[in-house]
């Protein structure tokens, strides 16, 4: 009995767009290489993906709602001159996490944190660092374990 296709949400936070553009593009081509369904949602920074993760799951139990295997975080926070930075890195992080163990999700992290933009551009890039592909690497692999220990098809 085959298990229906892997079906991916990325949340991504569009408060860099030029560094969101280049994370969605290498999420989206380590997607399409696993043959798995993904949908797009943007929240305005890094704090808003933890919860708009927590709605998408809950909407996702609904009858209608659709129901996503795993999940991918895109986003970044770069350091600037107050505390803010510690704030909401640790913030979303911890978030991501929670999810992660206290709901049993598939999270692929991908909220990048830098000290400047040069850093930011380097990991984003998806011919270079690859961050956003490699959180999506992350979630498929999060997602094949949960298949494989409830015994289904990866």
């Amino acid at each position: 009995m085959n298990e229906d296709p892997v079906r991916v949400l990325i949340v991504e936070a569009r408060y860099y767009d030029d560094l969101s553009d280049l994370l969605l593009a290498g999420a989206k081509r380590a997607l399409e290489a696993a043959g798995a369904e993904y949908g797009v949602i943007q929240v305005p920074g890094a704090l808003e993906i933890p919860t708009a993760i927590a709605i998408a799951e809950d909407s996702g139990r609904a009858p209608i709602g659709v129901h996503y295997d795993g999940y991918v975080a895109l986003g970044c926070v770069i350091r600037g001159e107050t505390y803010h930075f510690e704030i909401v890195a640790n913030e979303s992080a911890r978030g991501l996490t929670n999810l992660g163990i206290h709901h049993r999700l598939a999270v692929g992290n991908g909220i990048l944190t830098t000290e400047d933009e040069d850093q930011a551009h380097w990991r984003a890039d998806p011919d270079q660092a690859d961050k956003g592909g490699a959180a999506a690497r992350a979630c498929l692999d999060l997602i094949a374990l949960k298949r494989t220990l409830r015994g289904a098809p990866a």
